[in-house]
């Protein structure tokens, strides 16, 4: 009986295990149609716009975050439930099976007692009658007093199997249900945590996906920005084109009158010289070519509103193939606007009005004016042609000047340059005590508007390469480093680099920045997209970086004089503490790399 009690209860605890296992199950299927649902709130919009269907995902995640609490804690608690229910149902057996076994023991020790009487009953007899013992009958075994003893001790082991197992089979019973429980408890927490940790990856993945969406779309508008900044800039450069081609048909026609004039005059060497121009020009005006630096830029409406009267007044003054010129003057000055266009109030033909800037309230005067100063200017500087352009810049840096200049650049230098043109303002300056004296890259300015000049004008940054050619052997760097603002001698090639910007205007113009670490200067070039390494081939005016260790220190910086034959030569400050020209193969490791100018 014991035993089959015993079974009785380890299938009890089995059929626990079971619905533990089941429960188990059904957790695992509430996750499973937790994680279909949240597959389902994910795709069903698909096609939307991304931020709608990133906020859609991230609704689905918290969906899914409340029915997997839901069903996870619903599970765990009904499988604590049936555990406990089981757990009772276990006692109750083992209640019943202690309550049946005491009934049994009593029933034993009462057979036990009648037993013994019966034996005590049979000793007393046997010795009041003859000590001749019974005899047996057939079948039988002789029953005496050893037989006896033996069966109860048989009869209380067996008592003690009885106790043994059924403690055995309660401790078997507590055991088992106690770890069914804890093991049902933690799978419930586990689970729980696993459902967490899902949940909060999910959450993590919406809104990473959220993230995504709107760096997308961000992405997108940044795109469509720039592709309508495209569209502009490029209706902006269709604009320019337009207004170039209307400027040369416009040169053209200009160019015709003068050659009908010239026709009429009779004089065949004016005829050529315009026809040449015209046909130069023209190209140029309409195809392009040359630098940046020297590109033309036709002349505003209110310059081309003038052009009546500047021929009128070329004409009278016995110019009239330098209309063009006049123009890019007058656009250069005023770009055609206020009472004096030609600026020619503190000129020498000025007899009506104040010698002071706009002095002149009457346009037309300034044009009859400014007409004078111009031709005084061509025939001191001995321009023959419109196309003399190196005695065409000698005139133009008179007109800025006045005539001293050319005297003076014809004397000491047999003409213009770029570098007498800043040792004369810096001379006049100092004479006047003046911070500054005229424009000292005026021809350069005034040429952009002539519609001739291009074809005719080498390109590149020559201005700073002739002011720092005009410092070769200076040492010791103090008139750079003390210009900069030091107090005291620092490392001066930066300061050099800087000083002979600002002696041709680049620093106002921002075409170089102010700086006294190479760093910076690097910095500033590589920032506005104008840097190239070490094997470009760099044109006369760029600035050169170097790098002696190779280690991605910049250490030193100068001027490119020019560039031939695989070969770069340079002006540098502080190259042995004084300003000295030196050489370097193209793509040599020492060179670090090229800041190029746009001006």
């Amino acid at each position: 009986m014991a035993d089959i009690k015993t079974r009785d209860v380890v299938k009890g605890t089995i059929k626990t295990l079971d619905k533990a296992a089941i429960a188990g199950e059904r957790m695992k299927s509430a996750y499973a149609k937790t994680k279909d649902k949240a597959g389902q709130g994910y795709y069903a919009e698909e096609n939307s716009p991304t931020e709608y269907a990133a906020d859609k995902f991230s609704h689905a995640s918290g969906r899914i975050k409340d029915e997997g609490i839901h069903q996870f804690n619903k599970q765990g608690q009904k499988n604590v439930q049936t555990t406990k229910e089981n757990i009772g149902r276990a006692k109750d057996k083992i209640a019943d099976f202690k309550t049946k076994r005491a009934v049994k023991a009593a029933e034993q020790k009462k057979a036990q007692a009648v037993a013994e009487q019966n034996g005590s009953l049979i000793r007393n007899g046997a010795a009041s009658r003859s000590p001749v013992p019974d005899v047996p009958k057939q079948g039988e075994m002789p029953q005496t007093q050893t037989g006896a003893s033996r069966l109860i001790k048989t009869r209380q082991q067996g008592k003690k199997t009885i106790k043994t197992t059924a403690r055995n089979a309660e401790r078997t019973v507590k055991t088992t249900a106690k770890g069914t429980v804890k093991a049902t408890e933690k799978g419930v927490k586990t689970a729980k945590a696993t459902s967490k940790t899902a949940i909060k990856t999910r959450s993590q993945t919406a809104k990473a996906a959220q993230k995504t969406a709107k760096a997308s779309a961000k992405a997108a508008q940044k795109t469509a920005q720039t592709a309508k900044a495209t569209a502009k800039a490029t209706a902006e450069a269709t604009k320019v084109t337009v207004r170039a081609t209307i400027a040369a048909v416009k040169a053209i026609i200009a160019g015709t009158k003068a050659l009908i004039s010239a026709l009429i005059a009779g004089g065949w060497v004016a005829i050529v010289i315009i026809l040449i121009v015209v046909l130069l020009g023209c190209a140029v005006s309409l195809f392009g070519g040359g630098s940046d630096s020297t590109s033309y830029t036709p002349v505003s409406a209110e310059v081309e509103a003038y052009t009546p009267l500047i021929q009128k007044y070329a004409k009278q003054y016995g110019i009239p193939e330098y209309v063009e010129l006049i123009k890019a003057v007058m656009m250069q000055e005023s770009g055609g606007k206020g009472s004096d266009p030609m600026q020619a109030a503190e000129g020498s033909f000025n007899k009506k009005y104040p010698h002071e800037p706009n002095g002149i309230k009457d346009p037309e005067y300034s044009i009859e004016c400014g007409v004078l100063e111009l031709k005084a200017a061509l025939t001191s500087a001995e321009v023959e042609s419109p196309i003399d352009m190196e005695r065409i810049k000698l005139a133009l840096q008179g007109y800025n000047f006045g005539n001293g200049y050319i005297s003076w650049a014809k004397t000491n230098y047999g003409g213009y340059s770029y570098a007498n043109a800043v040792e004369f303002s810096a001379m006049q300056a100092q004479r006047l005590g003046w911070e500054k004296y005229g424009d000292t890259q005026y021809p350069a300015h005034v040429l952009r508007y002539y519609p001739y000049g291009r074809a005719f004008t080498s390109g590149g940054n020559q201005a700073i390469v002739e002011v720092a050619l005009t410092q070769l052997g200076n040492e010791g760097g103090e008139p750079y480093w003390s210009w900069y603002g030091f107090g005291g001698r620092v490392e001066w090639c930066a300061c050099f680099a800087s000083w002979c910007a600002d002696q041709c205007g680049y620093l106002e113009s921002g075409i170089i920045p102010k700086f006294s670490l190479c760093s910076d200067g690097v910095d500033w070039f590589k920032g506005r997209g104008q840097w190239l390494d070490k094997n470009y081939e760099p044109q006369a005016g760029d600035i050169i970086f170097f790098d002696w260790g190779n280690d991605g220190s910049i250490d030193h910086v100068g001027i490119v004089e020019k560039c031939e034959n695989g070969t770069v030569y340079t002006v540098e400050g502080n190259s042995g503490d004084a300003c000295r020209q030196q050489s370097y193969p193209v793509g040599s490791s020492s060179i670090y790399g090229y800041g190029c100018l746009c001006d």
